[in-house]
């Protein structure tokens, strides 16, 4: 039976890598995916999804605005038969889309497959997490760690000397020299400005220039 599935962490828990994984594995298996990725992030280039660990594959870029569910329909009428629908960066998904995926999964029978972050960089929930959060069959939590050693739960903004920020826009694209994955108490700590985090290089698909993640 078709399922909606949302995979959820922090930054850099290998989200996108397990996505190129489990597409793989249908591919292996002769079946057919379908990767959208949100417009708004194209680090890697237009239309690429990559993983940190030099993984990468083509997408479906769709916009805010885009009504998934015809997208999904568009792409069976043209290519034929799709056997899953596999979701990167889905914490940039409307309210509307997220229904429209579980629409794929109710109508249309094929399995839909979401990953993302679970909050931002203030600690509140994506518009997108919310509602997979809210409507999805299964949630599973992919994990990570904080430099602390704690199980990482939360995303830090940074600036170039590794303080928090605590004001802007929700949506910042930007990488390892951005964003840190932190524990629930070193969150706290660190936006009380109690501290400031060691910054890191973005590791970069090989052969990728540099660039950066939300």
């Amino acid at each position: 039976m078709a399922k909606l599935y949302f995979y959820y962490s922090a930054m850099n828990a290998g989200k996108t890598t397990t996505l190129l994984q489990s597409a793989h594995n249908y591919h292996e298996r002769g079946m057919r995916t379908l990767i959208l990725t949100p417009a708004l992030d194209d680090r890697y280039g237009e239309s690429v999804v990559a993983s940190r660990i030099g993984l990468k594959a083509s997408g479906r870029r769709f916009a805010h605005d885009e009504d998934l569910y015809a997208l999904a329909e568009a792409d069976i009428a043209a290519r034929g038969p799709l056997h899953c629908v596999l979701v990167d960066e889905a914490q940039f998904l409307g309210r509307a889309q997220v229904w429209q995926l579980s629409d794929v999964v109710d109508r249309l029978r094929i399995p839909v497959l979401a990953y993302g972050l679970r909050t931002d960089f203030r600690g509140e929930l994506f518009e997108g997490s919310q509602y997979l959060l809210a409507w999805a069959d299964e949630l599973t939590e992919i994990k990570t760690i904080c430099h602390t050693g704690k199980k990482a739960t939360m995303v830090v903004r940074v600036d170039a000397q590794g303080r928090a920020v605590t004001q802007g826009p929700q949506v910042e694209i930007g990488g390892n020299e951005r964003y840190v994955s932190v524990s629930r108490a070193e969150f706290k700590r660190i936006m009380a400005g109690e501290g400031r985090v060691e910054l890191q290089q973005a590791v970069l698909p090989l052969g990728e220039p540099a660039a950066p993640a939300p």
